[in-house]
């Protein structure tokens, strides 16, 4: 399909590179811009700047911030010994959504997966070993997905912090359905299984 305006040739070129987006619906949602007024477009692309320049990572747990620290980090209601292992930022507003946990939380940046080239150095766990190694830790939950990376993952991790005798290494109660993603999983679900948490076992 040949489009008449490089401007909008570009545009569509953009949205097609968002995940899900194929050039069809590219032209369609840019095509719904065209139709807005100029003040909303620019509204528009200004929210897109400010996300670009102004959303950090945590320093210390790697979710999303607009400050040093996250507020979850930053407050102190939370449960500072115990802490959440995630593979994304989702997999933290949804255990949020649960409202049944009261820690922090530490995001991995994804899961070991040979198969996409990702590897335990691709990911924050060294920062994770560092955390726990600083002291003060009681407990690190393994919230991972539980497919065959998550797993794996996990493994690798209890490996990792199984030196730190001290540490109570525990699990999703599986509630969560095997080869699901946490993410998408019902917050009753997800909530029944912090609580009902277990050790990690080999």
């Amino acid at each position: 399909m040949e489009i008449p305006s490089h401007y909008l040739e570009r545009a569509v070129g953009e949205f097609a590179q968002l995940p899900g987006i194929g050039r069809k619906t590219a032209m369609r949602l840019v095509l719904h811009l065209l139709r807005w007024e100029q003040k909303d477009v620019e509204a528009f692309a200004e929210s897109l700047h400010e996300l670009a320049t102004n959303v950090h990572y945590c320093s210390e747990c790697h979710n999303i911030c607009d400050d040093e620290l996250c507020p979850i980090c930053a407050s102190p209601k939370r449960d500072h010994a115990t802490i959440c292992v995630v593979e994304s930022v989702q997999d933290v507003m949804a255990i949020e959504a649960t409202q049944q946990y009261h820690g922090v939380y530490h995001v991995l940046g994804g899961i070991i997966s040979p198969m996409d080239g990702i590897g335990p150095q691709d990911l924050e766990i060294e920062s994770l070993v560092e955390r726990v190694n600083r002291g003060g830790i009681n407990e690190v939950i393994l919230a991972l997905s539980p497919t065959m990376e998550g797993d794996t993952t996990s493994f690798y991790i209890f490996r990792r912090l199984a030196t730190f005798s001290d540490v109570e290494i525990t699990t999703l109660a599986r509630g969560v359905a095997q080869n699901d993603q946490l993410h998408y999983t019902d917050e009753v679900t997800l909530g029944r299984s912090i609580v009902d948490r277990k050790p990690f076992r080999n």
